[in-house]
């Protein structure tokens, strides 16, 4: 045997990247968007002029986690890729795009910056193609698992620029009071 770890181990050391960096993405992004109050129930949201093609707010509860999902799946493979040639650097472009999309939710549905969250994306996009090139360099399985989040990255870019685009004033909009009757 002229390997130090037998395939077993491998899977293992593997399994335990999986069981930190799955959670953990998940989390982050579920705590993202909580503390932003992302989503439909936001009364400012639910105020901007949307396009057509803004999907239903189940469709983002269902594919965000799968997302982060296969993002924690890429990073792992990455992670467990000890000695590869510029895993460093697959990794931390990994982490400030991740970084960055975290952002993404309190600045737009907290501090109601359609605009500057538009460019946010464009970044994310950017540094996860990057990010998607240097994992594949690594292991192109890493690289496939990123897809996925590229190609809703583009659409969620182009739904991030039409509502800047329609709501010009969103910074200054103001969600209609709540009322109750006692």
């Amino acid at each position: 045997m002229n390997s130090l770890a037998s395939h077993g181990q491998l899977r293992l050391s593997f399994m335990r990247w999986v069981l930190v960096t799955v959670p953990a993405i998940e989390f982050l992004g579920l705590a993202s968007g909580f503390l932003a109050n992302s989503g439909y129930g936001n009364r400012w949201f639910a105020a901007l002029d949307k396009p057509e093609l803004t999907p239903p707010g189940w469709v983002f509860a269902l594919v965000w986690p799968i997302l982060y999902l296969l993002m924690g799946l890429a990073l792992a493979m990455i992670l467990h890729a000890r000695g590869a040639k510029g895993r460093g650097l697959a990794v931390t472009v990994f982490i400030v795009q991740l970084l960055c999309n975290l952002a993404w939710s309190p600045l737009f549905f907290a501090a109601h910056e359609a605009t500057l969250a538009f460019y946010l994306i464009l970044v994310i996009l950017l540094l996860a193609i990057v990010a998607t090139l240097l994992f594949g360099r690594i292991r192109s399985l890493a690289a496939w698992l990123m897809v996925p989040y590229l190609v809703w990255l583009g659409f969620a870019s182009g739904l991030a620029y039409e509502i800047d685009q329609r709501n010009p004033d969103a910074e200054r909009l103001a969600p209609a009071a709540v009322s109750t009757q006692i």
